[in-house]
């Protein structure tokens, strides 16, 4: 029988998002900007076989992603397959959204952000990903509870998924592995009416039945959610991080934490996971951070594929 294979499986909010489209490509592109920098020098650091990226702002010939396959290729850290897809932020909605009489400012978006692409996401891999399953366009209504969240004339057009919401069949030694990804919306920025907190609560829902009806399912991402503290609806997460097909290693950090950011309001939150298959036996986690690179941690586990 052969010998099994260490697999790294990663995930990291790398802040490459910019304030405006193309800024992305042109900060990858000069090697000059020391955040680009730091974040490019952390992931080819982790060498991880599977990435799920966040903060990757989306163009529509998918430059900005191909600088940055091209320049951790550059340092080495080659990935063959890859999704770069457009989100739901930044992408108009046509109405009024916060209720604050404008229909064209970043909350009045589909999903948070200042321009069509704003800090959407990219997975890259070593192994083959199959057809992707994309849900990013599924209707918030269909999955949870908008009534009474949404205007009525936009609740028809409202997707439930802040950023995207992708499942990706992954072939790893002949096996496979599939990827939920996970990028929930913050549960905080709201009025009293929660509408924030529920929209997170049903994206991280969604992610879980998504894991049910997986083949050994993998969710890699952010729930913008602590199981420690802070605010969102905690029994999603939980139900997530109890899930019987999913396994929580709680990657630590060199201090012995389990932070994966440091906001700079409230602090250190674990927000960020990697929830390998149960089916898998974890051989290590833990995760990297650069400050130069901005406040996120790159969280990673190590899995043994027989």
């Amino acid at each position: 029988m052969a010998p099994a294979e260490t697999i790294r499986l990663a995930t990291f909010d790398t802040g490459l998002g910019r304030k405006g489209p193309g800024l992305m490509l042109r900060d990858l592109q000069s090697g000059r900007d020391d955040q680009a920098e730091a974040a490019i020098a952390l992931i080819a650091q982790a060498d991880a076989d599977v990435l799920m990226l966040m903060d990757i702002d989306w163009d529509y010939a998918g430059n900005g992603a191909a600088a940055l396959r091209d320049r951790l290729s550059d340092v080495g850290g080659g990935y063959p397959h890859h999704i770069a897809r457009r989100p739901n932020s930044g992408v108009p909605s046509g109405f009024d959204l916060d209720g604050d009489g404008t229909t064209h400012e970043a909350r009045d978006a589909l999903g948070y952000g200042r321009f069509t692409g704003d800090s959407g996401l990219a997975v890259l891999s070593r192994f083959p990903l199959g057809e992707i399953r994309d849900l990013t366009g599924a209707l918030w209504s269909d999955h949870g509870t908008p009534a009474d969240l949404v205007p009525p004339p936009a609740l028809a057009g409202m997707p439930l998924a802040t950023t995207a919401q992708w499942v990706v069949p992954i072939t790893i030694r002949g096996q496979e592995i599939t990827l939920v990804t996970m990028s929930a919306g913050t549960p905080v920025f709201d009025g009293p009416e929660d509408r924030n907190g529920i929209r997170n609560r049903d994206e991280l829902t969604l992610v879980s039945d998504l894991v049910d009806g997986a083949k050994a399912a993998l969710v890699m991402g952010r729930a913008n959610q602590d199981p420690a503290g802070g605010e969102g609806h905690a029994e999603a997460l939980m139900r997530l991080l109890t899930h019987p097909a999913l396994q929580d290693p709680r990657p630590e950090g060199p201090d012995g934490g389990l932070a994966t950011v440091e906001f700079r309001t409230v602090g250190p939150m674990r927000v960020d996971y990697v929830l390998p298959p149960r089916g898998l036996r974890v051989v290590g986690s833990g995760t990297l951070h650069d400050a130069a690179a901005g406040p996120s941690r790159l969280v990673w586990v190590d899995v043994a594929v027989p």
